[in-house]
């Protein structure tokens, strides 16, 4: 089992930024892809980044290209998610998300992610 817990979520003004935190523990998190996904009220969970285990690979939406950053800390077992330039319509929970394959895909397919977070929010004042 995996046991997955974000922070650093809270209230910014457009154009700040904000950096998310995805702390793991239980299974070996250096076997872990992870995702980042979001969810605003009313809508659909929308994938936003994915990270290989390794680190070397990383896939990102279009809308957040050049403005947001996946990494990952495999010592500290931690996966972040620097969003800088937010904007107004970033608003959403932030939830990461890991599963176990031997390849990178970096799906965006939230049902392909067994192991997720409790959810942390971001909201961005205009």
């Amino acid at each position: 089992q995996v046991q997955l817990v974000e922070s650093g979520g809270g209230l910014v003004q457009a154009g700040n930024s904000l950096r998310l935190s995805c702390a793991a523990s239980g299974r070996a998190f250096s076997s872990l892809n992870m995702g980042w996904f979001r969810q605003a009220p009313g809508n659909e969970r929308e994938f936003v980044a994915a990270i290989s285990a390794t680190g070397s690979f990383t896939r990102y939406v279009d809308s957040v290209k050049g403005r947001f950053a996946i990494s990952r800390d495999n010592a500290k077992n931690t996966v972040y998610l620097q969003m800088n330039s937010l904007k107004p319509e970033d608003t959403a929970a932030y939830y990461c998300a890991g599963r176990t394959v031997s390849f990178f895909s970096g799906t965006s397919d939230p049902s392909k992610y067994p192991y997720w977070g409790q959810g942390t929010q971001v909201t961005v004042s205009s």
